[in-house]
């Protein structure tokens, strides 16, 4: 059963996202200044008082793109209102009634949804008297909210769930998994997200940087929930701006969160500085990554799957390991497979061997080769080894000195574990600690 949705609208610059980041308790959507920043569908599952619904942010009524995306973003509004059990006008009570505010509530009011208006900016509990006016607008009381210092959520939360439909008592599925879908700008990471959730859920332009937020979808696949992390594209550091800071600091945080990661490399242009960023990225969170080429069907001709990944293992080599997959997102050619692809990688990274197996495979390493010595100084001696968690695999080796032990080698023994034991294609942690010493990563 799909939750109850709860959706946000209003002119630009209201305090929309803002609203939604006060009631998730976290900051899911971007907050700036300027009107205009949201364009997708930003949404997040609230809970409250085991009532359960999803809330979606959408751009601002009669937004002016800088990108003229005024249609795209109006799409996403007219969708998320379509699909609302109640909506949340929200207005900005110091700046009164707008034209703009009555166009909003005109065009809320054929829709015959509830309604409840927002007064907002309401940051002084001396101007609450200043909600009573948006009264005229007929949806009931407005509450008296303060998005700056979370005054009125209570009340709020509480109201909407005296209106909320049954469903949202019913605690929704949890996800199989999330993916984060990261890459350079204009490679097509939103297409990709329409494509596994079999709609528009994202605005999709041949104009780099869209996407700003990073989106989480829901999307479902043999009877099982995931969830696509649509981030904004990265682009060279010297040429962020402020908007393609936060965009890209939500990216690292989108990795950070992920089970799984889609690193989208566009099969038209060469890897770029921006691709590697991301790889680095990946590698540093110890994520499983499948290398997702999107465009194939526009390089098909000019080089060969096995060719391509070639290349990608010649300039990405430490992603040598992660498997890669060839889509066109834009049709939805080869997306089921990346799905697959994943969930293998999840099950690899959540892997738990036994000691004994660990310990041959050990042995079968030192005797192909055992760790050589530093500067002359006394040699390194591995014991045995335990697995003690996982996702990633984390690996401990017991040793006479931790400090000997080169990067070299922890590489070297990386990729043999990788051929010994069955996660072949995730990255695995190892941490070499003396019989009574701590741990040296």
């Amino acid at each position: 059963m799909s939750l109850p949705v709860v959706a946000i609208v209003g002119r630009p610059n209201v305090g929309k996202s803002s609203l939604l980041n006060v009631l998730a308790r976290e900051r899911v959507s971007i907050v700036d200044p300027r009107a205009g920043i949201t364009r997708d569908r930003v949404s997040v599952i609230i809970e409250h008082d085991e009532h359960y619904f999803e809330l979606i942010d959408t751009g601002g009524v009669g937004i002016v793109d800088d990108d003229h995306l005024e249609a795209h973003v109006e799409e996403q509004i007219r969708c998320a209102l379509g699909g609302a059990d109640i909506i949340l006008f929200v207005v900005d009570a110091l700046a009164g009634r707008t034209p703009l505010d009555q166009i909003v509530a005109d065009r809320l009011r054929p829709l015959g949804k509830p309604v409840i208006v927002i007064a907002n900016k309401i940051d002084d509990p001396r101007h609450e008297a200043e909600a009573a006016q948006f009264a005229q607008f007929g949806f009931g009381e407005p509450v008296a909210f303060s998005a700056l210092h979370a005054r009125g959520r209570t009340d709020l939360l509480e109201r909407l769930d005296s209106m909320l439909p049954e469903a949202s008592a019913a605690e929704p599925t949890t996800p199989v998994m999330k993916l984060a879908i990261v890459g350079k700008r204009n490679a097509g990471k939103s297409t990709l997200v329409n494509a596994l959730a079999g709609e528009e859920r994202m605005i999709v332009s041949e104009i780099p940087g869209t996407t700003r937020d990073a989106v989480d979808v829901r999307f479902e696949r043999a009877g099982q929930a995931f969830i696509a992390i649509d981030t904004a594209g990265v682009r060279k550091k010297s040429r962020m701006g402020d908007i393609d800071f936060y965009s890209y600091t939500r990216a690292l945080r989108s990795i950070q969160r992920a089970d799984v990661v889609l690193l989208l490399i566009d099969a038209t242009v060469p890897v770029a500085e921006t691709d590697l960023k991301l790889a680095a990225a990946v590698l540093e969170e110890y994520k499983p990554v499948v290398l997702t080429v999107n465009k194939w069907d526009l390089a098909v001709g000019r080089t060969e799957p096995r060719e391509f990944g070639a290349y990608l293992a010649d300039v990405m080599p430490a992603l040598a390991h992660a498997p890669v997959v060839f889509v066109t997102a834009k049709t939805g050619r080869n997306v089921d497979a990346v799905v697959h692809v994943a969930l293998s990688l999840h099950a690899q990274a959540h892997t738990r061997v036994g000691t004994g197996q660990l310990n041959a495979a050990l042995q079968t390493i030192l005797a192909l080769r055992g760790p050589s010595a530093k500067h002359g100084t006394k040699q390194v001696r591995i014991y045995y080894a335990t697995q003690v968690s996982t996702a990633p695999p984390t690996i401990i080796f017991f040793c006479n000195d931790p400090g000997l032990v080169s990067t070299n080698y922890r590489r070297f023994m990386e990729n043999r574990l990788r051929e010994l034991l069955p996660f072949k294609e995730v990255p695995a942690r190892l941490w070499f600690r003396a019989r009574r010493q701590n741990a040296v990563q």
